[in-house]
Parts: structure tokens; sequence; C-alpha cells
């Protein structure tokens, strides 16, 4: 199995757990937008960093905490806008779809953490980035 079918039955697994435990409707938005975000930096992890990494999930304020730490301290740098480029596109839509994202080094490695509101708007509209 790849890493997008392992992160997806993660997330569908904890969507139930998240409404249970913290009584949080969790949207299909949000269901989607977590599986995208935490497929991409797991991807990326596996992709380029030479050791293992670590993934972390947690609800905080009405969001989904996504950390994904790897054992590469070379920091991702999403690529300038670029309609006609094929591929290498998930790191800004990872960060276009979040309400907040970061990176930095540690002392071996780095972290990359992203957070995904899980409740939509009473009217329905998605509520993401804080602008």
């Amino acid at each position: 199995m790849d890493s997008a079918g392992r992160t997806s039955g993660l997330c569908h697994g904890r969507r139930h757990e998240v409404q249970a435990v913290h009584g949080l409707p969790v949207s299909e938005r949000a269901m989607g937008m977590v599986e995208l975000v935490v497929n991409e930096l797991v991807t990326n992890a596996y992709k380029y960093a030479p050791g293992p990494c670590l993934l972390d999930l947690e609800v905080v304020d009405g969001a989904v905490e996504i950390s994904v730490w790897d054992s590469d301290p070379t920091l991702p740098a999403a690529c300038p806008a670029d309609p006609g480029r094929v591929g290498q596109h998930g790191l800004e839509i990872a960060m276009a779809v979040c309400r907040s994202f970061e990176v930095r080094r540690e002392p071996v490695g780095k972290r990359v953490k992203a957070a995904i509101v899980l409740v939509d708007d009473p009217g329905g509209n998605p509520v993401g980035r804080l602008m």
C-alpha cells in the first residue's frame, strides 16, 4: 500500500473519533482537506528525507493540527505560481487550504505544521485560512 492509502485510512478512522470525543461535526470538506494535506506532507517526507518521519494529528480549538517531522534539514518551499507547470503544486495547494502553515528546523531535521478547521460555518461555507 502506498502513503496515500495509509493516510486516507488513518484520516477516515479519526473522523468518528473526533466527532465522538470532541463533539465536533467534521464536514466532508474538512475530511478531504485533512487527507490532502497529510498525504502531501507525508509523501514529501518519504520522497525527500533520508531517514524516518513522524506524523502527529491533534485536535485543538476546532482544528486538526498536522505535524510531520523528518530527518532532512532542508526546508521545503512552494514553487512560484505557474499554471503551465506540470506537477510540484502539492505544497502550494496545502498552504492555500490551511488555516495556518509553518516550517521550522529542529536539532535534527525539520517539522512542518499545518492546521485545518473542522467545522464549516452554519451557511455551509468552508472556513479555512485566517486572513
